[in-house]
C-alpha cells in the first residue's frame, strides 16, 4: 500500500543539498519500490506532475513523472541517477513548485532535453522533452537532485495574481 508523504517547503535543509546516486542493488528492494510507489501517491495528492525524492525528505538521485494526458509516453515515469545527454536551445515559461507553494515566476529553461537513468527495475531508459511541458518537468525535477529550486533561477517570483497566473498557480504543479 502507497503512502502519502509530507512534501517538505522551500525553507526545509534537505532541499538544498545534492541527492546521493542510489545503488543499482538497493532498486530491486522492497523498501525502495515502497519509496517509488509513495512518490507517485504524494505527487497525485498534490496534485502535482513531477516530485523529486528531496521533496519529501529522501537524499536520492531519483524523481517521478506523470505526464500521461499530454504525451501516453510521458508516464507514469521514474527515472533512477537521471543526466541529461542533450541540452539544446533556450525558452522562458512560468513555473510553479510544490516545495515552494503559492508562488510563480519565469524560468528561462532549455527547450530540448534528453533524459537517461535507470527505470524502477533498473533497466536504462531514456526520454526526450522537446518544448513542452515534458522538457520543463524533467529539468524542474532534475534541479530537486542538484539542489536547486526553481526560485533560484526564476525571475519575478511572485503570488499569483491575475487570472491567468491564478489558473497556472492552481494546475497541477511540478
Amino acid at each position: 500500500m502507497a503512502y502519502v508523504r509530507t512534501i517538505l517547503t522551500d525553507n526545509h535543509p534537505t532541499l538544498r543539498k545534492v541527492a546521493k546516486k542510489v545503488d543499482v542493488d538497493e532498486i530491486r528492494e522492497p523498501l525502495f519500490q515502497q519509496l517509488i510507489d509513495d512518490m507517485f501517491a504524494t505527487m497525485y495528492a498534490a496534485p502535482g506532475i513531477g516530485l523529486a525524492a528531496p521533496q519529501i525528505d529522501v537524499g536520492k538521485r531519483l524523481f517521478v513523472v506523470d505526464l500521461q494526458d499530454e504525451d501516453p509516453s510521458h508516464g507514469p515515469l521514474v527515472i533512477i541517477n537521471p543526466k541529461f545527454t542533450v541540452t539544446e536551445g533556450e525558452l522562458e515559461s512560468i513555473e510553479g513548485c510544490l516545495s515552494v507553494p503559492g508562488f510563480i515566476g519565469d524560468v528561462t529553461r532549455f527547450e530540448r532535453v534528453v533524459c537517461a537513468g535507470l527505470d524502477r527495475h533498473g533497466r536504462r531508459i531514456s526520454v526526450e522533452g522537446t518544448a513542452d511541458l515534458f522538457s520543463r518537468c524533467l529539468q524542474h525535477e532534475m534541479d530537486h537532485l542538484d539542489g536547486v529550486l526553481y526560485v533560484d533561477k526564476a525571475k519575478n517570483v511572485r503570488p499569483a495574481l491575475t487570472e491567468e497566473e491564478v489558473a497556472e498557480a492552481e494546475a497541477p504543479a511540478i
